[in-house]
């Protein structure tokens, strides 16, 4: 139930100053002391486990917080701000994997490494993987390479090609791995999405190869550029930090990329789009997506809570996306839906009927984002 204070948000000029609701995006930087803290605790994986349960308990008690409408793009200073923001993260998060490696490496036993990985996973997870989300968005190539090494880190890089050219094209449709369907539960989803995804990248690829005349097997496939890229730093890990260190890479690339595929489960649940009578799909628009307002949610995942906008409109910067009221509404923030659905009888029973009201109400999908 969408709270009093989200029904309005004040108009922000497009020259206003840098102020809190900039600022806010800050705590992001600030998570990556996480596993610093559990190290020094000597609990890594732990803390960062319980930090998922914090971060739904504070969208709760916060609840949802309109931001102020927002101009499409930031002149000045204030698109300089939010691009080093995003280099900023990225940088300190090279450094996070290389740290938490040097550690793991130096731990007397497997399971040290391991929960190690737990602890740097849930960063490159949560967070990295949605700022290499962004910049893989944008027009720049700079932004675009540095998403496709952001993803290489996690030995994800095949999401760059499968989410911008097969995901947004599919969603809400059978034929989208990413996209699970109602009744499903997050652990049958997951191998579906996971090979799914990775099956139909290369598929792309080869079609894009083919259609200039190349075969998918060529230097100019970027799905083996990929392969060769992931292999080489997983060949590094061992190389320079033995079994724990290649252990401590891969595991925290399989937490990361779980955490990414819970939140695809979350994002589109359900949700369908129409077949036309021309044998095609009624266009993506925000009701293909569920939506999240939570303050603090959307502060720490700069705004990819605001989902049903990011589909509309996936050119968007993150910092100008709006929250949509005619869209679908999650009960809460992604941190307590990523708890929920890892109990599927639960899940269901929240967000079935949720999706039955949705579908039942379609004639009030139309509607104009709110700020």
């Amino acid at each position: 139930m969408r709270s009093a204070a989200a029904a309005t948000a004040p108009t922000l000029p497009a020259d206003a100053p840098l102020g809190w609701q900039d600022l806010r995006y800050l705590f992001l930087v600030a998570l990556l002391a996480l596993p610093f803290v559990g190290q020094a605790a000597g609990a890594s994986g732990v803390l960062s486990l319980a930090f998922l349960a914090v971060v739904a308990a504070i969208d709760l008690a916060i609840g949802e917080r309109p931001s102020a409408a927002v101009a499409r793009a930031w002149p000045g200073p204030r698109r300089t701000f939010y691009s080093a923001f995003l280099y900023l993260y990225a940088l300190a998060q090279f450094a996070l994997i290389g740290w938490g490696w040097a550690v793991a490496s130096s731990k007397p036993d497997l399971s040290g490494a391991l929960w190690m990985g737990v602890a740097i996973g849930f960063i490159t997870g949560g967070f990295g993987i949605t700022i290499a989300h962004e910049l893989g968005h944008r027009a720049s190539r700079f932004d675009r390479a540095l998403s496709q090494v952001m993803l290489a880190t996690v030995c994800y890089a095949h999401f760059y090609v499968e989410h911008n050219r097969g995901h947004h094209a599919r969603v809400a449709t059978p034929g989208d791995p990413a996209s699970a369907r109602l009744g499903e539960s997050f652990y049958r989803f997951f191998p579906r999405t996971v090979f799914g995804s990775f099956a139909h990248a290369w598929r792309l690829e080869a079609l894009r190869l083919s259609a200039r005349g190349d075969r998918a097997f060529s230097p100019a496939n970027r799905m083996l550029l990929y392969m060769i890229v992931q292999a080489a730093l997983c060949a590094a890990a061992f190389a320079w930090g033995g079994v724990n260190g290649l252990a401590f890479f891969l595991f925290q690339s399989f937490v990361a990329f779980t955490l990414l595929e819970l939140v695809n489960y979350v994002e589109h649940y359900g949700l369908t789009r129409r077949r036309n009578p021309d044998g095609r799909y009624e266009a993506v628009a925000p009701h293909h997506s569920w939506n999240s307002d939570t303050w603090f949610g959307n502060a720490i995942l700069v705004n990819l809570q605001r989902h049903s906008d990011h589909h509309a409109d996936s050119s968007r910067p993150f910092e100008t996306l709006r929250s949509i009221d005619s869209a679908p509404q999650l009960p809460t923030g992604y941190a307590g839906m990523i708890l929920l659905a890892l109990v599927p009888p639960l899940w269901f029973r929240v967000m079935d009927p949720r999706v039955e009201r949705f579908a039942n109400a379609s004639q009030s999908r139309a509607g104009l984002p709110r700020a």
